[in-house]
């Protein structure tokens, strides 16, 4: 059977997936989940939304005759993984996270560990702080619960409406941010705290250097537990699960 691969994105990795599968020539479509205005442009077919949760996931990959599904979203899109986990399985398609190793603290690290965002909320109760706040716009609300710091919001794209935090800074772009780049921006808005998700991987370690080297305290919230499912941590072992998965798939075609 021919691949006809679905690779669930919005990563860094999922784009270098996506020019590696290009590359070899594969049949592959790269899913967004619609979140940023102005997603990267891609050496494969793209789609934009959602898929009307597992049951309209499952339907997509029987519709579409999907072969196999890359998952490689954000360790933070908890939904769609979960969904992915549920449709692969209904459908009999076999699925792969493809996940960035979490942050380990180092050697002059001060951080506060959270288990989710009401938690990292909580801990904010205190005097007034000026905060960066790492976190993407969703949970942004839920810090209004703590009115008194001044909030560094650092987005993708402009917000539809303003954030509701009374009092708060925004700034406007994109990443891989450097850790100077960082460095400068903590200093110049005198951050004395950080609240981060633990996103893993290289392309947004900086603040977290950054705030090593600043001596700052970080609020670090853990990724939401996900259904067991197959992982690696490379575009390089995804490669080698398809290969694998196609020479199966020829030994079984050939009744080996």
């Amino acid at each position: 059977m021919t691949p006809n691969l679905l690779v669930l994105g919005g990563t860094s990795e999922a784009s270098e997936l996506a020019r590696e599968l290009a590359a070899r020539g594969l049949t592959a479509t790269l899913s967004y989940a619609g979140r940023v205005a102005r997603p990267r442009r891609q050496p494969l077919p793209c789609r934009v939304g959602g898929f009307g949760g597992a049951d309209g996931l499952a339907a997509y990959l029987r519709d579409r005759r999907v072969t196999h599904v890359i998952d490689a979203t954000h360790p933070f899109a908890a939904q769609i993984s979960r969904n992915a986990v549920i449709a692969s399985a209904e459908a009999g398609v076999p699925l792969l996270g493809l996940t960035r190793p979490p942050w380990r603290p180092q050697e002059g690290d001060d951080w506060l560990e959270v288990p989710d965002i009401p938690a990292a909320v909580a801990a904010l109760a205190g005097p007034a702080r000026r905060v960066m706040l790492a976190v993407g716009r969703q949970p942004l609300a839920a810090f209004a619960e703590q009115p008194q710091h001044h909030y560094l919001l650092r987005l993708v794209d402009e917000p539809e409406r303003p954030p509701p935090l009374p009092d708060h800074s925004l700034v406007i772009s994109r990443g891989p941010f450097s850790v100077p780049e960082d460095t400068d921006l903590l200093r110049r808005h005198r951050i004395s705290l950080l609240v981060a998700k633990n996103a893993g991987g290289s392309g947004a370690v900086a603040k977290l250097t950054a705030a090593r080297a600043l001596a700052l305290r970080v609020i670090l919230v853990a990724r939401p537990p996900l259904p067991a499912r197959r992982e690696v941590e490379s575009v390089a072992a995804v490669c080698a699960w398809l290969d694998h998965e196609a020479s199966a798939g020829t030994a079984a075609e050939r009744g080996v």
